[in-house]
């Protein structure tokens, strides 16, 4: 297990997340398999694989636990493969169980409008957390970012004169993403007020700081967004929410679906395509609301 969490932290580039998601998974693919030693493991196959995905299915595991723990475990089996664990990698017959097409909640216009403004009137005294607030909520509506691309931005990640950052995904890609002038305000507005008041000597070069002068932690960036949610008085949202709000507005706005993979960063557009959906969902309802002979 040691040897493959190396292996999926300094080959494949993933997460310390995802490399906690994958050992938890795969070590309950073992035991349910009961495999105790490599001689054992040379003798893990396709109705191992299956009959674990099916317990979890049993145990009520969503669609997107069961897509992920199939992941994991086809991961597993071409890297033990390819270590000559096992003579043939059963993985590659694994069926992935279809994730969920729910999205979560995705504010209107109006209500990302009311968060961030409400995110600045807060800031206008100076408090720091108040501005990195005020900040992360504008970058995070302004550029589709995940939340941990978020908190692992630098300073010298960003480019106020083009208006651009660059943030690092999944598998340690990076892109380079623009934002306007509502982020760019709120972001001058910490570096340069809020910003200064919590840095030490020991600071990191980290954009978002927490109190005490550390990096800002996801945990911590989720909670401020969801308070900003709590004090604009809108439908609550997590900094992932504020992600599919940002690329439901894009194509809303008239945005390609080219434009928006990369904004945010898909390595498949098919990912990005479940937000036309949503947009023509509110279309419909619109349009059965204001057009007189709709019904």
């Amino acid at each position: 297990m040691e040897r493959f969490a190396r292996y999926l932290t300094l080959v494949r580039g993933r997460s310390a997340h995802t490399v906690r998601a994958y050992r938890a998974d795969v070590t309950s693919l073992l035991a349910h398999a009961q495999v105790d030693d490599a001689g054992k493991l040379a003798a893990l196959g396709l109705p191992a694989l299956r009959a674990w995905l099916a317990e979890g299915h049993e145990a009520g595991h969503a669609r997107s636990t069961l897509a992920r723990r199939a992941a994991a475990a086809r991961v597993f089996t071409a890297w033990a493969a390819r270590e000559g664990l096992i003579a043939a990698d059963p993985g590659l017959r694994l069926a992935s169980p279809q994730k969920g097409g729910r999205l979560p909640n995705v504010l209107t216009r109006a209500d990302a409008n009311a968060m961030v403004e409400t995110a600045q009137a807060m800031a206008a005294e100076g408090d720091p957390v108040a501005l990195r607030d005020w900040a992360l909520a504008e970058l995070a509506y302004a550029t589709g970012a995940r939340v941990a691309e978020l908190v692992a931005i630098d300073l010298t990640h960003l480019d106020p004169a083009r208006r651009t950052v660059r943030v690092r995904g999944k598998g340690s890609k990076e892109r380079v993403v623009p934002y306007g002038r509502a982020a760019a305000e709120a972001v001058a507005a910490w570096t340069v007020r809020g910003r200064p008041q919590v840095v030490t000597p020991s600071s990191p070069e980290a954009l978002f700081l927490g109190v005490r002068g550390g990096r800002l932690g996801q945990r911590q960036a989720r909670a401020a967004i969801h308070n900003l949610a709590t004090a604009a008085d809108v439908p609550d949202v997590a900094p992932h929410g504020l992600r599919h709000t940002a690329a439901t507005h894009l194509l809303d706005g008239g945005a390609d679906l080219r434009s928006v993979q990369e904004l945010l960063g898909h390595s498949s557009l098919a990912t990005t395509q479940r937000y036309t959906h949503v947009s023509a969902e509110r279309l419909l309802a619109a349009y059965r609301q204001a057009h007189p002979r709709a019904v």
